[in-house]
């Protein structure tokens, strides 16, 4: 009998994790044959978890993984999220997924944007790739608004450590380099423990030089400080920080933060004294940063776009 029940109950959570699965869809974002910059058969996508943490490499065909809530949920919002990893992996769960599913129960589509991750074996001027494929992840999320119950003026963008320079980039740079559009433009963007600045003395150098590669001149790493970007077309963005951050200095929130106030550019900020690197929303243990999930829906709520 305790056999069967075993059984019984794996079978049951088997369908239950199916039907999650069918639930999401995922959207390649480029045609077949037709991602830009790419060299074909190059590099090896693998996939590993450890110490809780889900690791994907070698990111070479990008896609969007779409959460969407049921249509009586729906506020009509959407967040592309843009997991971290330094530009070398994306941690794609906790930075990811785990947060799709927390806007979802709210009402929020969520899309967690697999991007490539840049190397010159598998693509050419490597640090224009990401930004191509979150341009493209957010001309696409307009595209489907009508399928996916979306309101085109209510599409931000997320991200976390490096994914976070990739949020603010895309923040920035929408109207500029290859694939620029206002289609590509966030109506908001939401900020952890971002890589802001390629600049020396605050920059997070793994990032800047996963991202940069043998392109490393003075030119880009001004191009790509994105605190050096900031207009009055700028996104409003919420902004999350702790204080002791060892792997990307608080100063890059600040000077982001600074930056916008200085075009009017509305924004808040949420620094805590405590906290490290990469928590995401596991703040077990971490102190007063386990409040920032509710001070973001907050704020969410206070611009319209979460119930």
């Amino acid at each position: 009998m305790k056999t069967n029940l075993r059984t019984l109950l794996t079978a049951g959570l088997s369908v239950l994790a199916l039907t999650a699965m069918a639930q999401q869809e995922i959207v390649s974002l480029w045609p077949e044959g037709k991602v830009p910059n790419a060299i074909p058969n190059s590099v090896e996508e693998k996939t590993a978890t450890s110490g809780g943490i889900m690791r994907i490499s070698g990111v070479t065909v990008p896609a969007l993984t779409a959460y969407i809530p049921a249509k009586e949920k729906a506020t009509g919002a959407a967040v592309m999220i843009c997991p971290g990893g330094g530009y070398s992996i994306l941690a794609a769960e906790h930075e990811g997924s785990d947060l799709a599913e927390w806007f979802k129960e709210r009402g929020v589509a969520a899309f967690v944007l697999k991007y490539r991750l840049p190397t010159p074996k598998a693509m050419t001027n490597q640090h224009e790739v990401p930004l191509m494929d979150a341009m493209q992840g957010m001309k696409l999320i307009r595209q489907n608004a009508t399928k996916w119950n979306v309101d085109p003026s209510k599409v931000g963008v997320m991200g976390f450590s490096a994914g976070g320079h990739l949020a603010a980039t895309l923040s920035t740079h929408f109207n500029k380099g290859a694939g620029a559009s206002e289609a590509a433009k966030p109506n908001f963007s939401i900020l952890l423990y971002p890589v802001i600045s390629f600049l020396p003395s605050i920059s997070h150098g793994g990032s800047r030089d996963n991202l940069l590669g043998a392109a490393k001149s003075d030119e880009l790493i001004r191009y790509y400080s994105n605190e050096l970007q900031v207009d009055a077309s700028t996104p409003p963005a919420f902004l999350v920080h702790a204080e002791d951050d060892k792997g990307v200095p608080v100063e890059n929130s600040i000077e982001y933060y600074l930056a916008l106030k200085k075009n009017n550019i509305p924004v808040e900020m949420h620094l805590y004294p405590t906290g490290g690197h990469g928590f995401s929303m596991r703040t077990d243990g971490k102190g007063s940063v386990a409040n920032w999930p509710k001070a973001m829906e907050g704020w969410m709520q206070s611009m319209g776009w979460m119930k």
